[in-house]
């Protein structure tokens, strides 16, 4: 909601916090349901938003910085940080690997992704199916979302074990 040069700068003026913790905002039954609540907590004078899940609680100032910093350039609608897939890629078929897959064009996108609120405001309104994150409503919307350098630290914790690996990381 800040100024551009603010917002350049890594200045954040907002932040809802949608979800089943202290003053959050009711979620909704989907990922994309809880994104759209706190789309809506916004306000209308909101021209940025980042959308950024708990999963990750291991982003950086830098990593929020790239996204403002790539989001505030003006020419995109969407900005995702992206690592490299790091892994040997195999396409299954019912337990037998049918196709390597080439890694090379591949990445992985992590949160915070930033976004005009206008666009994707619109990206929800015009495509009701599930999607796995924003970015991929405001690319089937047609909108242009470009990438940033992600950080291996933003991993994603799903598992136990990625608790372990994060709490070792800040140990």
């Amino acid at each position: 909601e800040r100024s551009r040069d603010a917002l350049a700068a890594g200045g954040v003026d907002h932040v809802v916090v949608v979800g089943d913790v202290p003053d959050g905002i009711p979620g909704g039954e989907r990922r994309r349901d809880s994104v759209r609540a706190g789309l809506d907590a916004l306000g209308g004078s909101a021209e940025w938003v980042l959308v950024h899940d708990a999963a990750r609680p291991l982003a950086s100032a830098d990593l929020v910085g790239r996204v403002i910093a790539r989001l505030v350039a003006g020419d995109v609608d969407g900005v995702v940080p992206v690592v490299a897939v790091r892994d040997t890629l195999k396409r299954v078929d019912g337990g037998r690997i049918v196709e390597t897959v080439d890694r090379a064009p591949l990445v992985a996108a992590q949160t915070p992704q930033g976004f005009r609120v206008r666009t994707l405001l619109a990206a929800h309104d015009a495509d009701r199916a599930d999607a796995s994150d924003d970015a991929l409503l405001v690319e089937r919307a047609g909108g242009t979302v470009v990438t940033v350098e992600g950080d291996p630290v933003n991993m994603k914790i799903t598992y136990a074990g990625d608790l372990a690996v994060a709490e070792a990381l800040l140990a």
